[in-house]
């Protein structure tokens, strides 16, 4: 798993496993956004199996997936919400980190 740094609060990567959670938070992320849609890829995992391996280690968990469709206005609101809320640094990813680097551009998270 690559992570690139877009600024002290905020990083995107790729497709994340739930084994990948426990790193993740020993890297000091706080918070997981998956921007992915379910069954994008054939045998990628699901938002829920992320979520749990987060719930189990107490970093939080959204899941706000980017389409086809594009990016709403309603999502950049969404996470700016959310690294808003954070105790601590987010990483965000989809396939490739492409997506999630775009809605955190668009959203101006610091």
């Amino acid at each position: 798993m690559t992570i690139y740094t877009l600024t002290e609060n905020c990083s995107v990567a790729g497709q994340i496993q739930p084994t990948d959670v426990q790193a993740l938070q020993d890297n000091g992320f706080a918070t997981i956004v998956c921007n992915r849609p379910d069954d994008e890829d054939h045998g990628q995992p699901t938002a829920a199996a992320i979520k749990t391996e987060c719930d189990s280690r107490g970093v939080v968990f959204h899941h706000l997936p980017i389409s086809n469709a594009g990016i709403s206005a309603e999502m950049v609101k969404r996470f700016q919400e959310i690294v808003a809320a954070s105790s601590g640094p987010v990483l965000a990813y989809c396939r490739s980190g492409q997506r999630s680097s775009v809605l955190w551009q668009y959203s101006g998270a610091p």
